[in-house]
């Protein structure tokens, strides 16, 4: 299978961006939010829970309704976001989800004050399918503002913080970078200069950093506008919503608790001595005094460079997964043989890697720029675990129950690169090539753990900033975003002056309603490898509990699912065990040294 050949199959959702179906589903959904708001507007306050019941599966069938038509406008997008028509569709799709989103604003703030009313309606039996739902809902409640306030936010954010949002994705994708990969110059686009981070010669790994972060700093000050205004608009929100702190919403959100964030982090800033001490040791394979940031993600000398075809990957995933269960491959591939997969690396396309939930088709739809070296292997293998447990939960949950919060939806994924990793530990064939799977892993892990939670301190810093009236400019965010990074890296790591404007790239930090989205993926990575630990424990005895797990979609916390696999999250000191595990690579790695 060639490159050019790796795109994704749509046509379970429209034929072509000029179906006739888009408008007809676009029209039939109008028609069912105006008969939904008709029938239940200023009445779900009064509503006895039988009745409560069918308002709820009545949102559900909307929502199936509708997501197709967002689902495939967001993808094709995504897919390339130069084309005009491709524009426009979503530019109608947005503002129509702005206004549907407007119009149904008071159900959300009706079933709130009815919660509020009758919190006991939480635990009736005839609701028992949306007992956490309601759960959550409830948590809301001192948060929600009027329905006309409500609806001024929907329209604030339109063409507020989404219109930054999408300028720094278009600028990112937009623009042709000038990179010397092995002493030739190129103009690549993002995707395929990104690519270039991984490459075995140094030059050219300098060249693509510098390259990258030269440019998106040039233009630091529109970033710094645009970061500038979303945290004061964030600031102001938060105290009109009545958030005791700007991270207060994220943990609603996340279902989750300060105490246990604050233990998270706490346990991370201690570890981060056995980072530092795994990037010394790198820097050793690499024959460097010290590393540079351009090599904390290079692959290690000695081994010739390993190289992917995306059918050599896909044999990989499969086979680490049916080495797991032969009935957990089903998912992955179904994926393969459905083509929902745009793995080309091109010219317009969103940079990254996501997977988008498909619940009509209890399916997935990926997004990747695969440029075959081992990373990307790694990075097929992580958004092939949100499939799977999309696929687990999409055919055990009704439509509300599979909006899982970040904290667990990185559970199969980050289990998904375990499982490559066993199998690509098992099979290689050198000592060379294990050193490299583990440097690969620790690289990984160290990503997720530790640099994340410095962009933790980096979000922190921006609103303590802005509450204590101190100018959000370019250098004032760079300052906080290298203070934060060197509480991690300390002497470990050499920087190029460019990196100072790595924080703009980041996309989470422009998306709407989002703060805060860096310590899920920390929790869910030191969460995993509890599980991992587990796994190793009880051997195929853990397989149904996990199978459980992913099947709970949002049916259950964070902690009742913690509870399948007897885990604790509350516990103060259950983040060490995650810590352990990064510490039990880098011993196998030190051994095989």
């Amino acid at each position: 299978m060639s490159m050019q050949q790796i795109v994704w199959d749509l046509s379970e959702l429209f034929s072509n961006i000029d179906d006739p179906k888009i408008s007809q589903t676009i029209s039939n959904a109008i028609a069912m939010a105006n008969s939904f708001e008709k029938k239940y507007r200023g009445k779900i306050l009064h509503l006895p829970p039988k009745e409560l019941l069918c308002c709820l599966q009545e949102v559900e069938v909307f929502n199936q309704a509708f997501s197709n038509v967002g689902l495939y406008s967001s993808l094709v997008f995504a897919a390339d976001m130069t084309l005009s028509d491709v524009q426009v569709l979503n530019d109608k799709v947005c503002k129509l989800e702005a206004k549907i989103g407007k119009q149904l604003a008071f159900y959300r703030l009706e079933l709130s004050a009815l919660l509020k009313s009758k919190p006991q309606f939480i635990c009736e039996p005839v609701l028992a399918n949306y007992r956490h739902l309601l759960e959550r809902v409830y948590r809301r409640v001192e948060h929600q503002l009027s329905e006309v306030e409500e609806q001024l936010v929907i329209e604030k954010d339109q063409f507020g913080v989404n219109a930054w949002e999408d300028l720094q994705s278009k600028w990112l994708n937009t623009r042709t970078f000038e990179v010397t990969a092995v002493g030739e110059k190129k103009l690549l686009s993002y995707g395929e200069a990104n690519g270039l981070i991984h490459h075995p010669d140094r030059a050219t790994r300098e060249s693509a950093n510098r390259s990258i972060y030269g440019l998106l700093g040039k233009d630091g000050e529109i970033f710094s506008s645009a970061l500038r205004n979303i945290c004061n608009d964030w600031v102001s929100i938060s105290k009109r919503r009545k958030y005791q702190t700007p991270m207060e919403a994220s943990l609603i959100n996340n279902d989750t608790e300060q105490a246990i964030i604050d233990n998270l982090l706490a346990s991370i800033a201690e570890g981060a001595k056995t980072y530092r001490q795994y990037l010394k040791i790198k820097a050793q394979f690499l024959d460097l005094p010290v590393l540079g940031n351009h090599d904390l993600v290079a692959p290690l000398p000695g081994v010739s460079e390993l190289k992917f075809t995306f059918s050599q990957a896909q044999d990989l995933i499969v086979r680490a997964y049916n080495r797991f269960d032969p009935d957990y491959a089903e998912a992955v591939e179904e994926m393969f043989a459905k083509r929902h997969i745009d793995a080309t690396p091109r010219f317009g396309k969103r940079n990254g890697a996501f997977c988008a939930s498909f619940y009509n088709g209890k399916s997935a739809y990926i997004l990747q720029s695969f440029n075959g070296t081992l990373s990307d292997v790694f990075t097929l293998a992580h958004e092939l675990g949100h499939a799977t447990h999309d696929w687990y939960m999409e055919r055990s949950q009704t439509p509300l129950n599979v909006s899982v919060p970040s904290i667990v939806a990185e559970t199969a994924s980050i289990f998904s690169e375990l499982l490559l990793t066993d199998l690509l530990l098992a099979e290689a064939k050198s000592d060379a090539e294990r050193r490299a799977v583990l440097c690969l892993v620790l690289d990984e892990a160290g990503m997720t753990a530790f640099q994340v939670t410095a962009r933790v301190w980096f979000e922190q810093a921006l609103y303590r900033s802005v509450e204590q009236e101190e100018f959000l400019d370019y250098k004032t965010i760079c300052n906080h975003w290298t203070r934060a990074r060197d509480r991690i890296f300390g002497d470990a790591v050499e920087w190029f002056p460019e990196m100072e404007a790595e924080w703009t790239m980041k996309p989470h930090y422009y998306m709407a309603n989002y703060r805060f989205y860096n310590y899920p993926y920390v929790y869910a990575q030191m969460f995993v490898y509890a599980l991992y630990e587990r796994y190793l424990a009880e051997g195929k005895l853990f397989v149904p509990k996990f199978k459980t797990v992913l099947s709970a979609g949002s049916s259950l916390s964070p902690l009742e699912i913690a509870q399948i696999v007897q885990l604790n999250p509350k516990t103060p000191d259950f983040w060490h065990g995650g810590l352990k595990v990064f510490e039990g690579f880098l011993q196998t790695l030190k051994k095989i040294k």
